[in-house]
């Protein structure tokens, strides 16, 4: 009882501190925006950064935390950026209304990801990825092809609703929402499906309830951070949706590290920073940042932060200097 009690106030505690960090790091956003202290082109830069931080938290719950590897992010953010851009378009016209298309855009996608989730219940390894690669190239396929939202045109004069302030408070929400899932039951139980499955069932894990959450869950965040992008830039299109968005997607996430926030976050604002860095190579950016990628799976095959947080990160520094210190009173 007291363990239980101890952990419910831990949690409140935690939440806290979160809401805190996040209104904090919002202050400053509207400070540095505000007071003109950065150039248009890095506020740019810095929506890109924190829109696929949420576009690879979305994709880590599935292929980090759950262990799995799915290529259906594509179809997702597709999904997510077409409905919501059509709503702007045709329904909720004002900018104060943006936060519904934001919304319905990530709960259509959400619906797609529990269906996309039931391959997974029989399905894993090469065989889904398959699969879920399928699933993109069909959702790409089909809005080729679909006259009403522009066929390989795509749709242009999107409102340009999104800015500094709605990309980081998507983002904060989506830290504090991944955080407190990975930190429940579900959570928990999530990461004792990775480590063993047939295990988890034996010890009653409702395995197919717990994979439906996290598709739908990760499909939800991926729909979000398409309908940010779609008002950002105006206009959205089929080809922003093929291969290109995938191996993006997945250098993120296999760059900051599998299982990680930080290291979603810390994924997306390198990768961004290096495709600004190389895109004067044109074409061979890619090259570049495919050799990185490689040279970074080869001595840190988990990513930079693998499987840790900042506190992970804290306690291992902590230890470090602690074992210093005792060597040196030897």
């Amino acid at each position: 009882m007291m363990t239980q009690k101890k952990n419910k106030t831990n949690g409140k505690g935690t939440i806290f501190w979160q809401v805190a960090g996040v209104s904090v790091f919002a202050l400053i956003l509207v400070l540095v925006k505000e007071l003109g202290l950065v150039s248009t082109s890095v506020l740019l830069i810095l929506q890109y950064v924190g829109i696929y931080s949420i576009l690879a938290l979305g994709i880590n719950i599935v292929n980090g935390y759950l262990g799995v590897f799915s290529l259906a992010h594509a179809g997702f953010m597709a999904i997510g950026a077409y409905v919501s851009a059509t709503l702007s378009k045709y329904v909720f016209m004002n900018d104060w209304m943006f936060i519904i298309s934001i919304f319905l855009g990530g709960i259509a996608a959400l619906l797609v990801g529990i269906l996309v989730a039931i391959p997974s219940f029989k399905t894993k390894g090469d065989y889904l990825a398959i699969i879920t690669l399928g699933f993109s190239l069909i959702i790409q396929s089909v809005l080729q092809n679909a006259n009403f939202v522009g066929a390989s045109q795509g749709l242009n004069n999107i409102p340009k609703f999104t800015n500094i302030y709605w990309v980081f408070g998507c983002l904060g929400v989506a830290v504090i929402l991944v955080d407190r899932f990975i930190h429940s039951k579900y959570g928990r139980s999530l990461k004792a499906i990775r480590e063993d499955q047939t295990a988890s069932m034996l010890v009653s894990v409702d395995v197919r309830r717990i994979k439906t959450i996290a598709f739908a869950l990760s499909a939800f965040l991926i729909g979000v951070s398409g309908a940010l992008i779609s008002h950002l830039l105006g206009y959205t299109s089929p080809s922003a949706y093929g291969f290109t968005n995938i191996v993006d997607g997945l250098v993120m996430v296999y760059l900051g590290g599998m299982g990680s926030i930080i290291g979603s976050i810390f994924g997306s604002t390198a990768w961004q920073l290096i495709v600004q860095l190389l895109k004067n190579l044109g074409t061979w950016r890619w090259v570049v940042g495919g050799g990185l990628l490689v040279v970074v799976m080869i001595f840190l095959p988990k990513g930079v932060f693998g499987y840790m947080e900042l506190k992970d990160i804290g306690h291992k520094v902590k230890g470090f200097f602690n074992g210093s210190k005792h060597r040196e009173d030897q």
